[in-house]
């Protein structure tokens, strides 16, 4: 069974990569994080219903808009000498960048590294079958064919499962390729890294309707 994610496209490439952010040495060399959320907020206003994520959001953009995009989400997932190698750091961020956009819906949630790989696999496919892209945090990993991946964010935006096996679209440098999910998440370190889970959650109207009619009170 596959599932593949519906994508934009940048002068060829798909998706973004911080590789473009020559003028800006800290994203060109750690902004794999804002890269990836630059990437969810342009997903989100396309194709999931939130126009506000990235009100300057079209299928096929060029390079230049797409770092001015970048640029916007730098200071919620700024560059720095560690990286950053928290799930919660990235949640709070882009939760942060979503709120003051007017995104107010969505829900993000992070998936620590040290969980099962089946309930991983579980975990990803559900979040793929619902439309959601797949941010990656990978720390290091002891299979050298990873090497591209080790201290950095990435994307999943597909799946295909065969037999026992689960291959995954791991997106990142504006390209993809499809790679071995139990081998992505069997690092062989104790510290791996994560994912990062989206999910609709009630906005603020509907959560005042329903503490209104929890109170007994009409919701207006």
């Amino acid at each position: 069974m596959r599932k593949e994610l519906p994508y934009f496209q940048i002068e060829g490439a798909f998706g973004g990569s911080q590789e473009w952010f020559t003028h800006d040495r800290w994203m060109k060399l750690g902004g794999c994080a804002a890269v990836t959320a630059t990437d969810c907020s342009i997903y989100f206003a396309l194709y999931k219903g939130r126009r506000a994520a990235c009100p300057e959001a079209r299928e096929e953009l060029t390079r230049h808009e797409y770092v001015t995009l970048g640029m916007k989400l730098k200071p919620y997932l700024r560059p720095r000498f560690t990286g950053i190698d928290r799930l919660e750091i990235y949640e709070e961020g882009f939760s942060r960048y979503l709120q003051e956009q007017g995104v107010e819906d969505l829900k993000v949630a992070g998936w620590d590294g040290t969980e099962p790989y089946e309930a991983t696999q579980a975990t990803v496919r559900k979040q793929l079958d619902a439309g959601w892209p797949v941010p990656v945090l990978t720390l290091k990993h002891r299979q050298p064919s990873f090497s591209d991946l080790v201290w950095h964010w990435y994307l999943l935006t597909g799946y295909d499962s065969f037999e026992s096996v689960c291959a995954v679209k791991v997106t990142t440098y504006g390209t993809w390729r499809w790679m071995d999910l139990k081998e992505l998440w069997h690092t062989g370190y104790r510290r791996r890294g994560g994912l990062i889970l989206f999910s609709d959650a009630p906005g603020p109207a509907a959560a005042d309707g329903e503490n209104a009619g929890k109170a007994g009170t009409p919701a207006v």
